[in-house]
C-alpha cells in the first residue's frame, strides 16, 4: 500500500526488496547471484578466451549488498536526531545572549524550512540532511523556549513532559492496535492537517485587517479550543509516522531510509511541542 504519511509518500515508492537493484523482467526483485541483462552466466565462456571462467559470476551464496532497515535503525536514527535538536536548543538558550538568539531564530527557521522541503521532495535520506535540519530548528526552539520561560517560568519543562507523554501514549496506542491506521483514518488525518494549515494562514492574513484575526491565536477561549484541536491532529499524525516505519520495514527499505523516517518524526514532534507550549501559555495567562 502507498505511504499514509504525506511527507514520506513519494520516498517510499522507491523502496522495497529490490531498492537500488535491477529488477527482473517480470517485475520482481532479482535473486542474489542471478545473472542480470548483459552479464555472463555462470560457466559461460569469458570474453576474449576460449575457456570457461568459473569465477566470472557472483556466487549464489554471496551475502546481499544492501542491508535492509530494521526497527533498531529507526530508533537509533530518530533518537540521534532528537538529541541533536535538543542540544542545539540548549546551547542557544544557555550560551547565546537573548538578543542574539532571537536574531538567529528567524534565519534558522527559514533555512530549515527550505531544507525540509528539499528533503521531502527530493527524498533525501542521509544523516547530514536530517541532522542539519534538527540543528537549525534547535536554534529556533532554544530562542522561543527561552522567551516563553522568561514570561511563564517552568512552562518549557511542562511542555517537554507533555510532548513526550503524548508521543509515548500514541506509540502505545499504535502498538496495541487500539487505533488502527486505515485508509479512511489516513484521509481524515491528512484532511485535518490541511484544514489546520488553511485556518492558520487565513487567521494570519485576517490579522493584517482585524486585530487578532479570527481569534485563533489571541489567547481567548477559541484559541484554547483551536490549540487542543491542533494538538489532537499532531498526535494522530504520529500514528501515520509509526505506520510508515512499519511499512518501510515490511517493504525491505534500505537501512539509510531510517534517516528519512527520523526527519518526518522530528517534524511532527517539533510541531506538537510548539503547540503544547502555546496552549500552556494560554492557560497560564488566564490564571
Amino acid at each position: 500500500m502507498p505511504s499514509s504519511n504525506p511527507v514520506f509518500g513519494r520516498g517510499l515508492q522507491n523502496t522495497g526488496p529490490g531498492y537500488g537493484q535491477q529488477s527482473t523482467p517480470w517485475g520482481g526483485a532479482p535473486q542474489y547471484g542471478a545473472p542480470q541483462y548483459g552479464a555472463p552466466q555462470y560457466g559461460a565462456p569469458k570474453s576474449g578466451y576460449g575457456t570457461q571462467d568459473p569465477y566470472a559470476a557472483q556466487s549464489p551464496y554471496a551475502p546481499p549488498t544492501t542491508r535492509y532497515m530494521t526497527m533498531d535503525d529507526v530508533v537509533q536514527k530518530t533518537g540521534l536526531s532528537f538529541l541533536v535538536t535538543v542540544l542545539s536548543a540548549a546551547v542557544t538558550w544557555a550560551l547565546l545572549p537573548q538578543a542574539l538568539a532571537f536574531g538567529l531564530a528567524l534565519p534558522a527557521v527559514l533555512v530549515a524550512l527550505v531544507l525540509g522541503l528539499v528533503i521531502a521532495f527530493k527524498q533525501i535520506a542521509n544523516p547530514v540532511a536530517t541532522l542539519s535540519y534538527g540543528a537549525l530548528y534547535g536554534i529556533a526552539l532554544g530562542a522561543i523556549s527561552e522567551a516563553f520561560n522568561a514570561i511563564y517560568p517552568g512552562i518549557v519543562m511542562q511542555a517537554l513532559v507533555g510532548t513526550f507523554g503524548v508521543f509515548a501514549g500514541m506509540l502505545v496506542v499504535y502498538k496495541t492496535g487500539a487505533i488502527r491506521v486505515t485508509p479512511k483514518l489516513t484521509r481524515w488525518i491528512v484532511g485535518a492537517m490541511f484544514g489546520v494549515l488553511a485556518l492558520v494562514l487565513v487567521n494570519l492574513v485576517a490579522g493584517f485587517f482585524v486585530p487578532g484575526g479570527l481569534g485563533l491565536r489571541d489567547g481567548g477561549t477559541l484559541s484554547i479550543i483551536f490549540s487542543l484541536v491542533v494538538i489532537g491532529v499532531a498526535a494522530f499524525s504520529l500514528l501515520l509516522d509509526f505506520d510508515m516505519a512499519d511499512e518501510a520495514i515490511r517493504r525491505g527499505a534500505p537501512a539509510k531510509f531510517a534517516w528519512y523516517i527520523a526527519f518526518g518524526l522530528l517534524i511532527t514532534v517539533v510541531w506538537l511541542y510548539l503547540e503544547i507550549l502555546r496552549l500552556l501559555s494560554y492557560l497560564q495567562s488566564g490564571d
